[in-house]
């Protein structure tokens, strides 16, 4: 299983970037894909689900209306589209993915449940 993120960047609050999470070494329908963020001293949290086999998405509170995951499932990958961001979403963004028995259609998708990491993309909103 590899996973490899990319589209991470700097940016002014309020503006956009598109994260992409390419996926290979697994079927690609038979699992969730999650992403995650991590900001300096804080723990790791779940920032969006997609289980596209299930055509099923889920997104924290935070990131509601802001953000939007998606899937190609040609190309194995998935995106996430973050609109209007504000300088807390600054952290360090990870793909992860599970088998989808494990988080049936991406409810609580916490991190632990998640067995393969891709290596992290730094987003930094500033003011």
């Amino acid at each position: 299983v590899q996973l490899v993120e990319s589209g991470g960047g700097l940016v002014q609050a309020g503006g956009s970037l598109r994260l992409s999470c390419a996926a290979s070494g697994f079927s690609f329908n038979d699992y969730a894909i999650g992403w995650f963020r991590q900001a300096p001293g804080k723990k790791r949290e779940g920032v969006s689900c997609i289980s596209p086999g299930e055509d099923s998405t889920n997104y924290a509170d935070s990131v509601k209306g802001r953000f939007t995951i998606s899937s190609d499932n040609a190309k194995n990958t998935v995106y996430l589209q973050m609109d209007s961001l504000k300088p807390e979403d600054t952290a360090i963004y990870y793909c992860a993915a599970v088998h989808s028995i494990v988080v049936p259609n991406c409810v609580a998708p916490r991190p632990g449940y998640f067995q393969n990491w891709g290596q992290g993309t730094q987003v930094t909103v500033s003011s």
